[in-house]
């Protein structure tokens, strides 16, 4: 197990996920103040996800070619340039330059979202859920580094609202730029029982525990950006709640997305991967359930909270499972179109948001997930008995 490499991740997805936190927290604001269109507010924010979308696919082709190091370090520069020109974006009131800041952030984005499959493959197979939820672990830390950004940083720089909190994030992601550099080469550890020879994309993608596992986890991050993304504008502009009580309710959700994963490693190897993902998609479906019942602070918070527990357990198991179905030299391009479906069911689910907002309303938003949730149950049921899955709690046990 390469220590020093997943020890850097953790400090990796501490400082990305910070910048995403203030980022998405203050998206639908910024927005709803510079947009002229209010339905637009949330366009930022969705145009962010759509270049995570566009971007998985080169992203990865690109740290096939040069590596993960040198890949994830050209992204961290990447994330300073953005996050600068989001603050001249706003000391000229420019929501199109605005616009194009976070979109070259959600390009970093891209990257990000590689650190756990860097984290599987420097260790061995039987420890890749734990290696998996580890690194997200350092996101833990972020959901306080991210909220007091966002609110404290709105005061930092005179007559710039929030400039500050994107400034200190710049400074930030040049020091992960740098921790890049001490990186080790992820190790090759391949499995006896996957075939050595690569087999098509089609062969791959075609498998039914691919399939479950890229639903599962598609799913699970397209629903929690769509309700991640309402919040901010759901509680700030539409119910009048402070800068301040948005930020515990996202500080709340952010703790739920990565607290879990301090254990769900090790209730992978005890409980396995397919009971996982159903408490996760239950962890959602209660999320609909709570938002549908008031607006109060506390309807907020604890709906947000059950949405990051869900989806930490769909997204972790979901990608467990998808390490199942690919040997090492198979594995970019099947990484390449998981990554892709997720980011682009996700930018999807973000341009929903403002609109299901503006025209109908948070009510309407939270009955969207349920139909989508009993799919995900069923099919986790049909696959409970697939010989990969079977044998991955044989060897786990």
């Amino acid at each position: 197990m390469q220590v020093r490499n997943l020890s850097i991740l953790v400090v990796c997805q501490l400082i990305s996920t910070s910048g995403s936190i203030v980022v998405v927290m203050l998206g639908g604001i910024i927005g709803s103040d510079l947009a002229t269109n209010k339905a637009f507010a949330t366009l930022p924010l969705s145009m962010m996800v759509l270049a995570v979308a566009a971007t998985t696919i080169p992203a990865t082709m690109l740290m096939k070619r040069i590596g993960r190091r040198k890949g994830c370090t050209l992204a961290s520069m990447t994330a300073v340039v953005a996050l600068m020109l989001a603050v001249v974006a706003l000391r000229y009131s420019s929501f199109p330059l605005y616009i194009i800041a976070v979109m070259l952030f959600g390009i970093n984005m891209a990257f990000t979202q590689q650190y756990r499959y860097f984290a599987a493959e420097s260790v061995e197979t039987k420890y890749v859920p734990r290696a998996i939820s580890l690194v997200l672990v350092g996101s833990i830390g972020a959901a306080f580094v991210g909220k007091e950004l966002a609110i404290r940083g709105q005061h930092w720089i005179a007559d710039i609202p929030f400039a500050g909190a994107f400034v200190v994030l710049a400074a930030m992601f040049v020091v992960q730029a740098l921790l890049f550099f001490a990186m080790l080469p992820a190790r090759d550890h391949q499995d006896v029982d996957k075939p050595v020879s690569e087999r098509s994309l089609a062969e791959i993608a075609c498998q039914p525990v691919f399939i479950v596992a890229v639903m599962g986890a598609t799913c699970g991050y397209g629903l929690m950006t769509l309700v991640m993304t309402a919040t901010p504008l759901s509680m700030h502009v539409n119910d009048g709640y402070s800068v301040e009580q948005v930020g515990n309710v996202i500080q709340a959700h952010v703790l739920g997305m990565y607290a879990p994963s301090l254990v769900a490693g090790f209730l992978i190897e005890k409980m396995g991967v397919l009971r996982l993902m159903f408490v996760g998609a239950l962890g959602l479906l209660a999320t609909s359930i709570i938002g549908l019942q008031g607006h109060s602070v506390l309807h907020y918070w604890w709906a947000l909270l059950l949405l990051g527990i869900g989806w930490n357990f769909l997204f972790v198991g979901g990608t467990t499972m998808l390490t199942y179905t690919y040997s090492m030299a198979e594995r970019f391009r099947a990484q390449a179109v998981n990554e892709f479906l997720i980011f682009g069911t996700s930018a999807t689910a973000s341009l929903l948001a403002g609109t299901v907002m503006y025209f109908f309303g948070w009510g309407t938003l939270m009955l969207i997930p349920i139909p989508l949730l009993i799919i995900i149950c069923i099919a986790l049921i049909i696959v409970r008995g697939n010989a990969l899955l079977t044998h991955k709690s044989t060897a786990n046990a």
